[in-house]
């Protein structure tokens, strides 16, 4: 309903009451605004009832208010731009507590992402993973610290775990061009969602490989593709993607191949520690130098 909202708004324009054709359109010229604001907040704005407010939520096909909202919210996420996303966060966030409702919000993220997540779906990625002949890793732009973090991981507990650099469309292509059967790629994307990375994944399920979607919904552009898909909140609270939840959720996804691959890893991480000593990578405690 959300990819369609502003087109059945328009569609229904000339049916409706002189209310609500003051709400549809505030929201088609200021939905940025509207998607976050009460129902009586939205009224007052436009010169009209809470109530009629409600009542226009339910003429759209909405069960309420709020289902509205989160529509909007959708539409919001996807389509605005850096700027508007600025002054969005204007609005929302009070000067004299960003601190509090940032960190509030993402706090939210992550509850909601344990509420709303699939367990079976998660082991399910689990065991593809550790299955998978040759593990394929892609991320684009605020997403690539994510994906980055992913293929630090796999590298020290796999051998056969590539991160694919996204910095043109050739060069990705040409570091998927061999993916198929018994592969997995690994996406991770949110709004806005990067067109490097649907392309490749797409390309990953064309050619037979498993495909992981690590993103916010079943209606991203991933999802489409994937073979699995975790889901992740990543709610805009301001121009700033929120990556809180996303990266909780990686960690329990690396947390779970290393107890499955427990006694592969320990011999890896045995081998890794005598060679950070060796070459001095971490710095040492003053009780380990005397």
């Amino acid at each position: 309903m959300s990819q369609d909202l502003f087109a059945t708004i328009k569609e229904n324009m000339p049916h409706f009451s002189k209310g609500h054709k003051r709400i549809a359109e505030y929201i088609i010229g200021h939905y940025d605004k509207a998607a976050y604001v009460t129902a009586a907040k939205l009224g007052a704005t436009v010169g009209v009832s809470e109530s009629t407010v409600v009542r226009f939520a339910t003429e759209l096909g909405f069960e309420g208010y709020p289902e509205l909202q989160r529509a909007l919210q959708e539409v919001m996420r996807n389509k605005l731009t850096s700027v508007q996303r600025i002054e969005a966060t204007s609005d929302r966030i009070a000067n004299d507590d960003v601190f509090g409702t940032v960190l509030n919000s993402d706090i939210e993220k992550i509850k909601k992402t344990l509420e709303e997540s699939s367990r079976e779906e998660f082991q399910a990625a689990v065991d593809t993973i550790i299955s998978a002949k040759r593990i394929y890793i892609i991320g684009a732009r605020s997403a690539a610290p994510l994906a980055r973090f992913i293929a630090y991981y796999f590298n020290l507990m796999f051998d056969n775990a590539r991160f694919i650099n996204t910095a043109s469309t050739s060069e990705l292509f040409e570091q998927v061009m061999r993916i198929g059967e018994g592969d997995v790629m690994i996406g991770v994307s949110f709004p806005r969602y990067s067109t490097q990375t649907t392309k490749a994944f797409s390309f990953a399920a064309s050619n037979g490989a498993d495909t992981i979607a690590i993103t916010d919904s079943y209606s991203s552009p991933l999802a489409q593709s994937a073979t699995h898909v975790l889901m992740a909140k990543s709610d805009m609270a301001s121009f700033v993607d929120s990556l809180v939840a996303p990266m909780s959720l990686i960690n329990a996804l690396i947390v779970a191949i290393g107890i499955k691959k427990r006694e592969e890893i320990s011999a890896n991480f045995e081998r890794l520690e005598d060679i950070w000593d060796k070459y001095d990578v971490y710095e040492k405690h003053k009780d380990e130098e005397q």
